[in-house]
């Protein structure tokens, strides 16, 4: 039986090649979490997965699988980074976490079902950025907005529409 980091890990590649299939490049950079988000945008309304998506089925192993990515994203451009584990939690891979220097833990996965759930609110891309802005020279990509943008411009249900 493989170890929750180990798990992670083993999570955290399988998700760059499943975007690759897509088309999509993972490469553990921060600027990557933009892909994550135009993930999400495209195959999440209201806190669900859209009928057809990526998300309709296994969703709880691909959220878990894109939450090791944005960690291990994390972990490899922040030195001092490390994982947090317990195996022995029942509830381990939502209580993962990513202790950073100066004694800050965060906890990606978590951040992961807070993306799925809430939307644009939980961007990931800002997410890391702003954790890893101290520790790489990397500017803010602008066109982050325009993303946010369209993902706010999407047509939804009319508010007096109830059911």
């Amino acid at each position: 039986m493989a170890s929750l980091l180990q798990d992670i890990k083993t999570q955290s590649d399988w998700i760059t090649k499943a975007f690759a299939a897509d088309k999509i490049t993972l490469d553990y950079s921060i600027h990557s979490l933009i892909e994550i988000d135009t993930f999400f945008n495209r195959h999440v309304k209201d806190g669900k997965a859209v009928k057809g998506g990526r998300l309709t089925q296994n969703l709880g192993p691909i959220l878990f699988s894109i939450g090791a990515y944005v960690g291990e994203t994390i972990v490899k451009n922040v030195p001092g980074a490390i994982w947090q584990t317990e195996d022995n939690d029942p509830h381990g891979e939502l209580n993962v976490s990513v202790k950073l220097p100066a004694d800050v833990v965060i906890f990606p996965i978590q951040r992961i079902m807070k993306r799925f759930q809430n939307g644009a609110e939980d961007a990931v891309y800002i997410y890391g950025y702003h954790i890893t802005k101290d520790y790489i020279a990397e500017p803010f990509d602008q066109s982050f907005w325009q993303l946010m943008s369209e993902e706010n411009n999407k047509p939804s249900k009319p508010w007096w529409k109830f059911w």
